[in-house]
């Protein structure tokens, strides 16, 4: 074209002139035509940019030291209605779910063993009378008196073996939960034909952490919630601390009994037993602030100290409402950041905006 020369270049080092000439000033006319000068200085300026956050400052206030246990309603006794000796069950009077008193008549059993057992320990008792006059009148030997001594004994404890196991009573005031024959059926042996469980009071057995073994005594008194009953609550005490500890859980067990005159708790309900170790000082942080670390258990806060965020691993207590109890971590009196978490490292400097 006229009025335009080009001049000609040799290799490839012409060819890379020609666009990094054209690069540069594709960039110089992005920029608007800012200087080297003022890049450098936006540079420096974004690097030293502090990160705007809010914090709070923490204090140490006086908390409940409560801890939550888990476990299921127990009957406070259950008794399985059985016999030691097979046979024929002749009659049953009581039905699942009927209440029943100690000492009632529970089950008949056939008295054909009972009878045959009476008999011969009135005739064991005929015949040692017999050689006890005998013996008086010098006619016996001491070792005759003593045999029949022993034979009535063994025919006495025989017949009241029998007694116990051919009528049976129940050992307790409760309610049948659970019948596993019908008259007339033949009983084997096993399992048992009732089952009676007393329901009050009821019990929940609870596995404790170790460090709390010095301090939960018997009497304690404790707070129990069920879920199947939301807005109730249920007053019972620590009857039972066991002496040993489990060496693979760490946790002893002790059992909580509660009132049940209104039978509303039944065995198999879920229970939550609250404990409450009276109140520490412990600083008390709000829930924002705490960071759970992805992947861990691990937590974490930010303290901000004299404009620069440091990350802070901390243990966490009891969740109050909107807030955490710090077991460690956190000294009182610290500025946690409550907003603006997202941007920090350990280290970052930061503006407090509140």
């Amino acid at each position: 074209m006229k009025g335009f020369s080009v001049r000609k270049l040799n290799g490839s080092d012409g060819y890379r002139s020609v666009i990094a000439g054209c690069l540069t000033a594709v960039l110089l006319s992005a920029c608007g035509g800012n200087s080297e000068q003022q890049v450098r200085e936006e540079a420096v300026a974004a690097a030293t940019a502090k990160t705007a956050v809010k914090v709070q400052k923490v204090t140490e206030q006086p908390v409940e030291q409560l801890i939550e246990l888990t476990g299921n309603i127990q009957a406070f006794k259950s008794n399985d209605i059985a016999t030691t000796v097979p046979g024929r069950i002749i009659d049953i009077f009581a039905e699942v779910g009927d209440r029943v008193q100690k000492g009632q008549k529970l089950v008949q059993m056939d008295r054909s063993n009972l009878l045959q057992a009476t008999i011969q320990l009135q005739n064991a008792e005929r015949e040692l009378a017999r050689v006890d006059t005998l013996f008086r009148l010098g006619s016996a030997t001491q070792q005759q008196l003593d045999q029949l001594t022993t034979q009535v004994d063994v025919a006495r404890e025989a017949l009241r073996h029998l007694e116990e196991n051919t009528t049976l009573l129940s050992p307790i005031d409760g309610v049948v939960t659970i019948r596993n024959f019908d008259p007339k059926n033949i009983y084997p042996g096993a399992p048992a034909i009732l089952n009676v469980q007393q329901i009050s009071p009821v019990k929940v057995l609870i596995g404790i952490s170790e460090t709390y073994f010095p301090r939960v005594k018997e009497g304690m008194a404790v707070k129990v919630r069920l879920d199947v009953y939301p807005d109730k609550l249920f007053e019972g005490k620590i009857a039972i601390v066991y002496p040993t500890i489990n060496q693979t859980s760490r946790t002893f067990t002790a059992e909580v009994t509660i009132p049940n005159s209104d039978t509303m708790l039944r065995p198999g309900m879920f229970a939550r037993v609250e404990l409450n170790f009276g109140t520490m000082m412990h600083v008390v942080a709000p829930d924002m602030a705490v960071i759970k670390q992805v992947g861990t258990n691990n937590r974490y806060v930010f303290v901000v100290e004299n404009g620069v965020a440091y990350q802070k691993k901390v243990e966490i207590g009891r969740r109050d409402g909107t807030n955490y109890e710090l077991l460690s971590g956190v000294e009182n009196g610290a500025s946690v950041v409550v907003a603006g978490q997202s941007k920090l490292l350990d280290g970052t400097k930061v503006t407090v905006t509140n």
